[in-house]
């Protein structure tokens, strides 16, 4: 993997392991970017292929870079270690949806003016959460559910979705 490659230290930000990587490394994968960027990572070279994910700006230059558990697993390590990073830019990042929206939440949207108007409304990467989720669901029951849920959401009721309060 061509980029960079740095050693730092895992540490925790709520319940989220990270590392911070500096403005001058971030400049090193892209120059004056000051929103979420899109890199491909390993930790002590793993995983393979690269975990994409977006590494997130602190506001100062400088950028969180959260590691997701199936990182960790791949390369056996922890908050608290000190570990060798690699990023690089993830020049085949597409913002937006990447799982097809599946039919029956197609259907339900069409059918709520409200919810499908928000759902419009929504930033990329919210509707690609969303779908993320949505594509996961096994079974009608949850399927079903799910969907009755994020549709009263998305027509402005509140309840929590996602993780989120929604409407609050």
């Amino acid at each position: 993997m061509t980029g960079i490659t740095f050693n730092a230290t895992i540490t925790i930000r709520g319940i989220n392991p990270y590392v911070l990587v500096s403005g001058e490394l971030a400049k090193q994968l892209k120059e004056q970017w000051r929103k979420p960027l899109p890199v491909l990572v390993q930790v002590n070279g793993q995983p393979e292929p690269p975990w994409r994910i977006n590494m997130m700006p602190v506001g100062d230059g400088s950028f969180y870079l959260y590691l997701h558990a199936d990182v960790l697993n791949a390369s056996g390590t922890g908050v608290g270690d000190v570990v060798q990073v690699a990023l690089q830019f993830d020049a085949g990042y597409v913002p937006g949806p990447v799982d097809p929206m599946p039919d029956w939440f197609r259907i339900a949207l069409e059918q709520n003016s409200a919810a499908s108007q928000r759902w419009n409304s929504l930033v990329p990467s919210l509707q690609k959460e969303i779908l993320r989720y949505l594509a996961r669901l096994k079974s009608a029951e949850a399927q079903a559910r799910n969907t009755e849920l994020a549709i009263y959401v998305l027509a402005g009721g509140k309840a929590r979705f996602l993780a989120r309060s929604w409407n609050e």
